[in-house]
């Protein structure tokens, strides 16, 4: 069961597509390997809305299913970038001075990158689970961004997306470039069948989610979920849920609102 779950911020968390509901045993026994929580999600993609889903695309058109406008930003991005496959190494070498960037341009901050804040995102991208891109400035052939994708048996997760802030408010429109090269890359090279963003956004620290639904054909994969704790990390959400609305750290609010969405899945 372990090779069906990872472990990211303290949280055990699967495939999407994992579906069914753990015993409260069988999430005792992730616990046990480390982690304070685990976030089961169950009956993936089914037909009644709930207040848990994930972000996914499940098809892919190439360009033909976008819009002119979207085809467009698309091609000014190749015009300016080159995307491709890298070694995790260039990552762990040139990474944090783009994640140090793109953080402090963040609307809402969960946390301040650091290098002990890169250092575990580094541990938590296992290169047997994980494929790396790089975004490269045609003219220069500077590393000016990079993707993580976290890869399962039917579909993969798109871990991280980022790329010099600077590079985001110009003519060459770098996150178009970058989305469809990755879903022209894992539709048509890899045949897998979905690809998603994650679960629903918890934080909302950015507008990539409402991007990929109107630029790209992303949905909403409605699902269930269920939240077990270690005992001791349990007693401190009980404790501090009556006051999620006034919690003014947003990592702890985030936790609060996840409870309150599994309460109310139930």
């Amino acid at each position: 069961m372990t090779n069906e779950f990872y472990l990211y911020r303290h949280a055990w968390i699967s495939a999407p597509h994992f579906d069914y509901q753990l015993t409260d045993n069988q999430c005792d026994e992730l616990l046990k390997k480390g982690g304070w929580m685990v976030r089961n999600t169950y009956d993936f993609d089914q037909k009644e809305e709930s207040n848990f889903w994930y972000i996914i695309k499940d098809s892919f058109g190439g360009m033909e299913e976008l819009s002119s406008n979207t085809r467009n930003q698309i091609r000014r991005a190749f015009n300016r970038l080159v995307y491709k496959k890298i070694d995790k190494k260039l990552v762990v070498d040139q990474g944090f001075e783009i994640l140090k960037d793109v953080n402090e341009h963040y609307l809402v901050k969960d946390r301040k990158m650091n290098k002990k804040v890169f250092q575990s995102l580094l541990d938590s991208w296992h290169e047997n689970q994980c494929e790396f891109w790089g975004a490269f400035d045609i003219t220069t052939d500077r590393f000016v961004g990079f993707a993580v994708v976290r890869m399962f048996d039917l579909g993969c997760f798109y871990d991280m997306v980022t790329i010099y802030h600077k590079y985001k408010h110009n003519t060459s429109y770098p996150y178009y470039g970058f989305f469809y090269r990755l879903n022209e890359y894992y539709f048509g090279e890899n045949k897998l069948k979905y690809v998603t963003d994650g679960a629903r956004s918890i934080t909302e620290h950015s507008n990539v989610q409402p991007f990929l639904q109107q630029k790209f054909k992303f949905r909403k994969a409605y699902c269930k979920l269920k939240i077990r704790y270690k005992w001791w990390f349990g007693i401190i959400v009980k404790l501090l849920y009556p006051f999620r609305e006034i919690m003014p750290n947003l990592s702890v609010k985030a936790v609060l609102k996840m409870h309150d969405i599994s309460l109310k899945n139930r």
